[in-house]
């Protein structure tokens, strides 16, 4: 279903000989993208607020500016790396590199909000394209045994763009370069894009997989049209004063994803080829473990967004002091994540992840405490011991909880089910998002004046930080389904088919 579903759905073609120094060109370049997309989801947040004040965007147009793109990112996922296997992964990833580098072109020239948001969302349509094959790519360059090494390396791209992504967006929207505001946060991508796309078509090898399955446009679709029910009238919900049509819609969403379940049931016994492998929920493992991802995903789409709006137009800070004090809760993810998957684990098992969420709620609660408490007058260091206790919850999470889904699936279904592991989650971001317009904006009053904004920014993300306790209570609860003791790795499979794209492992960090 995504990258990951080609180590498993055919064998790749031989890799380069170990002498063929045009393997660790290939992995330069496909690392340098990944990276590029991680940074592009981390920046944005970060100039929010600016772009709502330079580009005068409504509260659901700035939704969906990070809504859009997620939204994308997860009904591409579903079929970027199918197209992977049966075009090339090669062809697809500079298909996906040169479309992401046009759409940071169209952000960062955006001559209005709408704009800025059709861009958006074609750039996540496009990061769809690209990001799924770069382990595919990794998987059919590198022999077995330096495999291990190369992950290595993608897992330390992936925690050095979680940390430097909120401080890049933040120094280049704090410089003004050239008076562009927040443009460059997009433009900055065009040099490395095209870089990697003419370094890309000399260095990286194409390989296919040569019993790829059929795409199911049908199911892509009926996804899509789902989703949008329920998120559209979400965001726009608050600002039409919640019309009858809204809700229409929102009662519609189950009926669409019914539908799916029905299609994808006839569409599995005629060709064996469904969008989702429906045969994976009755593993109550990844039911639940789908089910934590959704949800999880919810919550940071919450925090993030009502995060950055607090302490840049409620607390009136700089997008560098904003950035700044987010990197003790960047470092504190990236350390715990190391430490979980090493050494906690293997020790513990589920309990480790049963802990990380029951830490990410007390930080949440802690943090609720001290916002009360401070109010406007608040400080960065008084958020540090929050956000660091935040930050090891997450940590404790994110790295082993797609191991433990897929611990209990079976080994031919690896690659479908942590694919989908993948789309849910950015599915469950994209709702988190949308249901920011409920949570933080709906508590917000209209017509402030001037010197009434900062407060009520302040109160609202009070309001958020409950529902995002809340929401890890249900993750802890949800983690009792999951086994004691999760396997490292499924059974048999490749080193690299349980591995998520990048997405997954670095949400959006402010």
């Amino acid at each position: 279903m995504t990258s990951t579903e080609t180590t498993l759905s055919g064998t790749p073609d031989a890799p380069p000989a170990a002498g063929d120094r045009r393997r660790w060109f290939a992995l330069a370049i496909v690392m340098t993208a990944a990276f590029m997309d991680l940074v592009d989801v981390t920046i944005v947040n970060i100039a929010i607020p600016s772009i709502r004040q330079d580009a005068g965007a409504s509260v659901s147009q700035i939704q969906w500016i990070t809504a859009g793109y997620a939204l994308a990112f997860a009904a591409g996922l579903i079929t970027g790396g199918r197209l992977g296997d049966i075009h090339g992964r090669k062809r697809l990833f500079l298909v996906g590199i040169g479309g992401f580098t046009l759409a940071s072109a169209l952000c960062g020239f955006a001559a209005n909000p709408e704009m800025l948001v059709a861009s958006r969302i074609l750039q996540g349509g496009m990061a769809a394209m690209m990001v799924p094959q770069v382990l595919s790519i990794v998987h059919a360059t590198f022999p077995a045994h330096e495999r291990g090494k190369v992950f290595g390396l993608f897992g330390a791209i992936v925690g050095l763009g979680a940390v430097s992504g909120p401080l890049l967006g933040a120094l280049l929207t704090e410089w003004n370069l050239f008076g562009l505001e927040w443009r460059p946060i997009f433009l900055i991508n065009l040099p490395v894009g095209i870089a990697g796309l003419v370094l890309g078509s000399r260095f990286i090898t194409e390989s296919k997989a040569p019993r790829a399955l059929k795409l199911d446009l049908v199911g892509v679709g009926l996804v899509v049209v789902g989703l949008l029910l329920l998120l559209y009238p979400l965001t726009r919900g608050e600002e039409l004063d919640w019309p009858l049509w809204g809700y229409v819609s929102m009662a519609g969403a189950p009926l669409v994803f019914a539908a799916l379940v029905a299609y994808e049931k006839r569409k599995g016994a005629r060709d064996g080829s469904p969008l989702v492998e429906l045969s994976l929920f009755k593993v109550k493992s990844f039911a639940a473990g789908i089910a934590v991802q959704t949800v999880f995903g919810v919550g940071l789409g919450i925090f993030f967004l009502v995060w950055t709006l607090y302490m840049q137009t409620g607390l009136g800070w700089s997008p560098l002091r904003a950035g700044l004090t987010g990197v003790p809760f960047s470092i504190a993810v990236s350390t715990a994540a190391g430490l979980s998957v090493q050494q906690l684990v293997p020790r513990f098992g589920r309990k480790v992840l049963q802990a990380g969420a029951l830490l990410m709620a007390v930080g949440v609660l802690l943090y609720l405490w001290e916002a009360e408490r401070y109010g406007m007058g608040i400080s960065s260091w008084q958020m540090a011991l929050p956000l660091v206790v935040m930050g090891v919850g997450m940590g404790l999470i994110v790295a082993p909880l797609t191991d433990a889904v897929l611990s209990e699936v079976p080994r031919e279904h690896a690659g479908s089910a942590s694919g989908l592991i993948n789309t849910v989650q950015q599915m469950g971001n994209a709702l988190g998002l949308g249901l920011v317009s409920v949570v933080f904006f709906g508590v917000i009053g209209d017509d402030l004046r001037p010197a009434e904004v900062g407060p009520a920014f302040v109160d609202a993300f009070q309001h958020a930080l409950g529902w995002v306790a809340a929401v890890m209570g249900v993750i802890f609860l949800l983690m009792f389904a999951l086994p004691k003791r999760p396997a490292q790795h499924v059974e048999g499979a490749d080193a690299g088919a349980a591995l998520p794209v990048v997405e997954e492992k670095a949400p959006e960090l402010v």
